[in-house]
């Protein structure tokens, strides 16, 4: 291996480290709200990438029904909730939301050219059919189970991976899907040639982390998040709703899935159960940080890319292996170096 090889194994694996980095942050992130370990985060990836390919086919994205569906599921729940509490002026909100949303969208992108339309709207309509799957799922699926045992929800967290993974397939199909650059522009550092797309993954992963960061410490909803991570009775206690702070923790979970997405489709090919692997990788990054620290999350993840990165060099037909090895040792120096704390009732 020459200094050229390994700038290049260091710029991919930087380039892996980024969406790990945030995939980790966005485990981290639920996980400490809602104590979901959250397997589908991967899928959100593999759904993000496949309905942006699927526009630029020219084709309705499938996924613009699962989201009617859901839509429909929780405008039955809570217009039925509404009503049998006596306040009918609230079913205006719920069915505009759970049912006006993703039938409107699915009109405007069954109207539009979406296939000649710019790449940036075409991004921005692949998010918004994909990214408000993530509240829907903590109403339908993890709220009404959000007291129950860790166990409990990490059991119902597989059956709804492999619920999408099953989805994902009869939406796209077994062929993987590529989408154009976001920018055909290289960047030549000495020895070493930056593609576009690698550029637009850094700098998308540094922003968003820093969004991140502001709007935790420097908005209202941000705060109450912060709280019900550190303390989830005391937070009940000074009126942060438990169901909202779920919801918008799985939006920004959505949302961070689906741009990794997003970004990673032009430079890998994506199939409908790419995300798990993709997911898992992000996990042994937020395992890394404990489930708690997001800078040791975000470490982990350039980490983990690093390795991945090498040993596909040094051993390719072994690289998951070794990617996923590396857990081990980070969970017995966990074990032998914390104490155990009994679960919050």
């Amino acid at each position: 291996m020459d200094v050229q090889i390994a700038l290049m194994l260091a710029q991919d694996g930087l380039t892996n480290g980024a969406i790990y980095a945030l995939l980790a942050l966005a485990l981290v992130l639920v996980f400490a709200v809602t104590r979901v370990i959250f397997i589908p985060q991967g899928e959100f990836v593999a759904y993000g990438a496949l309905t942006l390919a699927m526009m630029q086919a020219g084709t309705v994205p499938a996924t613009v029904w699962l989201l009617a569906g859901m839509g429909a599921t929780a405008a039955l729940i809570d217009g039925g909730l509404a009503l049998r509490a006596g306040q009918p002026r609230k079913l205006v909100g719920v069915l505009g939301w759970n049912l006006g949303y993703p039938l409107g969208l699915a009109a405007l992108l069954a109207a539009l050219p979406v296939k000649d339309m710019p790449l940036a709207a075409q991004v921005l309509l692949a998010l918004a059919v994909v990214v408000p799957m993530g509240p829907l799922m903590y109403r339908l699926v993890f709220q009404p189970i959000a007291a129950a045992p860790i166990l409990i929800l990490l059991i119902v967290s597989v059956a709804v991976h492999v619920a999408m993974v099953g989805l994902g397939l009869l939406f796209f199909g077994a062929e993987g899907q590529r989408t154009p650059a976001f920018s055909d522009a290289n960047l030549e550092l000495g020895p070493l040639m930056v593609s576009g797309q690698t550029i637009w993954v850094v700098m998308s992963s540094v922003v968003l982390i820093v969004g991140l960061y502001q709007f935790f410490e420097r908005t209202l909803y941000g705060k109450a998040l912060r709280a019900t991570a550190i303390n989830r009775a005391g937070a009940r206690l000074m009126g942060i709703s438990p169901s909202l702070a779920g919801k918008l923790t799985f939006f920004l979970a959505a949302l961070i899935g689906a741009l990794s997405g997003v970004l990673i489709a032009p430079i890998t090919t994506i199939y409908y159960d790419t995300g798990f692997l993709i997911g898992l990788k992000g996990f042994v990054a937020a395992i890394i940080g404990g489930l708690a620290s997001y800078p040791l999350a975000a470490v982990g993840a350039v980490l983990v890319g690093l390795l991945e990165s090498f040993s596909s060099f040094w051993a390719s037909a072994f690289k998951e292996v070794i990617v996923f090895t590396l857990i081990i040792p980070v969970l017995l120096w966990r074990s032998l170096t914390s104490r155990h704390v009994e679960e919050e009732e």
